[in-house]
């Protein structure tokens, strides 16, 4: 989990725009290279794109994604549509209190880290159930890859939101 300075609703609205021509906020080579094989392998790849550059509804599609659950301003889920030896799913959520989103599995900040005014926190989780022993090994030679892609993923929607909420503050003056 990260805290971020910018309120719940801005860093939700980074969240939301993922995607696309926006792009991941992260190693977009990375994404690339993982669109292209999809489309090697018979998948969706990259290409599809998104329905609207700004929100995002249930059974969207977004790139090799599907919108499968949304709580506006709190919580996306998608599930991957690319061809995977197992199913796949990540998780993005916005909270202004750490307390409520971190669970075993997480190693959020403190609750005071992410308290004060115009603080939010973000978290996000890639989730997979593998197919068999190809599943297995899937997981395990992309995992070195995660932490690179969405920790930095994390990371840069994170300083996103922080940007777009100095934009708003100035804008509101």
């Amino acid at each position: 989990g990260r805290g971020g300075h910018a309120p719940a609703d801005v860093l939700w609205s980074v969240i939301e725009s993922i995607g696309g021509q926006r792009g991941w906020y992260s190693w977009s080579l990375a994404w690339r290279v993982r669109g292209l094989l999809d489309r090697l392998s018979g998948g969706p790849g990259l290409r599809r794109g998104r329905r609207d550059e700004r929100t995002l509804v249930v059974d969207d599609v977004l790139d090799f994604w599907r919108v499968e659950a949304i709580e506006p301003g709190r919580r996306l889920l998608l599930r991957a549509e690319m061809r995977l030896p197992g199913l796949a799913w990540l998780e993005l959520r916005v909270d202004e209190s750490a307390e409520e989103i971190t669970g075993p599995d997480d190693a959020g900040p403190a609750p005071e880290e992410a308290s004060g005014p115009g603080r939010s926190y973000f978290a996000q989780r890639a989730l997979f159930h593998p197919h068999g022993l190809a599943g297995q090994a899937y997981w395990w030679s992309v995992a070195p890859f995660h932490g690179v892609v969405f920790g930095g993923m994390q990371k840069n929607i994170a300083e996103a939101a922080e940007r777009a909420a100095v934009v708003a503050a100035a804008e509101s003056r």
